[in-house]
This record gives structure tokens, C-alpha cells and sequence, in this order.
């Protein structure tokens, strides 16, 4: 939930609602799950509430307000002051799309195709399903970040589904890569969502543009490491070809 000066959005709601409304606060605290209206708030509170809540967020709140709860008005507030992450990035790689999927999913082998994997440790296999823990190069502070993911692949649709197992500053974390065959190669494309938890250095948004940022750059090594393997691979299989009818023609 976001925390607005400090202070969560719910402490937030439960002031407005005594301050401009009327609420009685001990009654509030004593029935957490409460509607608005069973806490006695009629409909001049209500556009009360309405009216200092787009005043202070710039948000409109429902007329069916009244039927919520104190937290659940400010789990609405939140999500319409600070919205979920979403990111949508994609690159074409000029490789067969049978290559591309098997590169990107040796999750044992990420410290080669990413720059910012430090160390890959695989924790537990079953079917396509792998989780892992993720450490990353020190950053600018000197502090290396470090958590346990899970990836399902799906090698007949071409798809990954993956979520943070240990989420950090991260309230969720799903990631959802995607695959396809087209001219000049193969699109791989990744789809994250996510929100931020109140403790986090940086709301949905700042964590947004951070992955944008960070995706761009990372789908640009890829490409040219999975480029890179598919050159020597056509390289093998021509030698390898050239070698075969070598030896058939000494025949």
C-alpha cells in the first residue's frame, strides 16, 4: 500500500474520515472490517470524503464508497494514485526460434547471457518447472541484490511464466516471456507486473522506468550473444558439411 508523507494510505483515510466526516475513531479501531456506512457514515460524509480525497490525490472515489471499508477505500485510493507496474519490451533476434528458446531458458547459464547476474544458483528441478536464486553485481553502494524465483516454461506454446518466490521490495513480481517465429528472426518479448511495497525506495512508477530502461539494454546483449551462437553454430555445421564430402569424395 502506498505510504503517502510517512504514513499509510489507511491512516490517512481513517483522519480524513474524523477530521471532515465525523467518524467516530474508537469505533473505527474496533471494527477494522467495518463498511463505512455500518460506521455510520451517511452520504454527505461520504462526498465529503469524495471531495477531500481529489482535492489532496487527485482521485475520485465510487458513490458505492459506502460499502467498502476504511482499508479497502484506501486500497482504491492507492491503486489510482499509484498503479501497478507494468512493463511490455521485446527485441528480434536473427536466430532459428528453436535456438533462441533453448539459450534463454539454461537458466544455469544466465551469468553468460546477462551482464547483471553475478551467480546462478539452481535450488530444486520438476518438469519445466526450475527455481532459482538470482545474485547480482554489487551496485553503486557495494551491496549485492539477491532473491528466489520460479519459471514454468511452456515448450509447446513458447512461453515462460515467472514470479519472485522472495520478493524484496517488491509487494509481486510476474514476469511472462513470450516467443515467435517471424521475418528476421525471433521475437522474444517480456511482460512484467508488479507493485512496490511501502518500504520500497521507489513507487510503481520509478521502478517502471527502471525496468524499461534496464530491459532495453539487457535485450540489446542478448540479441548479440544469442546472435553470436548461432553464427558459430552455422559455422560447425557448414565445416562439418564440407567435411563429410571431403571424406566421400576420397571414397
Amino acid at each position: 500500500m502506498t505510504v503517502t508523507h510517512g504514513r499509510p494510505m489507511t491512516a490517512e483515510i481513517t483522519d480524513i474520515l474524523v477530521a471532515h466526516c465525523g467518524l467516530d475513531a474508537d469505533a473505527a479501531a474496533q471494527a477494522p472490517a467495518a463498511s463505512l456506512e455500518e460506521l455510520g457514515m451517511d452520504s454527505l460524509a461520504l462526498l465529503e470524503l469524495s471531495a477531500v480525497v481529489a482535492d489532496r490525490w487527485q482521485v475520485s472515489i465510487p458513490e458505492q464508497a459506502g460499502q467498502l471499508s476504511i482499508s479497502a477505500v484506501a486500497d482504491l485510493v492507492t491503486r489510482r494514485v499509484d498503479p501497478p507496474g507494468h512493463t511490455e519490451n521485446g527485441v528480434v533476434i536473427d536466430a532459428p526460434l528453436a535456438l533462441v528458446w533453448e539459450v534463454t531458458n539454461d537458466v544455469a547459464n544466465w551469468t553468460e547471457l546477462f551482464t547483471e547476474y553475478a551467480v546462478v544458483d539452481i535450488l530444486h528441478r520438476e518438469g519445466h518447472t526450475v527455481r532459482f536464486r538470482l545474485t547480482m553485481y554489487p551496485d553503486e553502494n557495494g551491496v549485492s541484490w539477491s532473491w528466489v524465483s520460479e519459471r514454468t516454461a511452456d515448450p509447446v506454446s513458447r512461453q515462460v511464466r515467472a514470479y519472485r518466490v522472495e520478493t524484496g521490495p517488491f509487494e509481486y513480481m510476474r514476469i511472462h516471456w513470450r516467443y515467435a517465429e517471424e521475418a528476421g528472426g525471433t521475437r522474444m518479448t517480456w511482460t512484467q507486473d508488479f507493485a512496490m511495497k511501502p518500504t520500497a525506495p521507489v513507487d510503481n512508477a520509478a521502478m517502471t522506468e527502471r525496468i524499461n530502461t534496464n530491459s532495453a539494454i539487457q535485450l540489446t546483449v542478448i540479441k548479440d550473444r544469442v546472435e553470436r551462437i548461432a553464427r558459430q553454430r552455422a559455422d560447425e555445421d557448414a565445416s562439418a558439411g564440407s567435411a563429410e564430402s571431403t571424406e566421400a569424395g576420397d571414397e
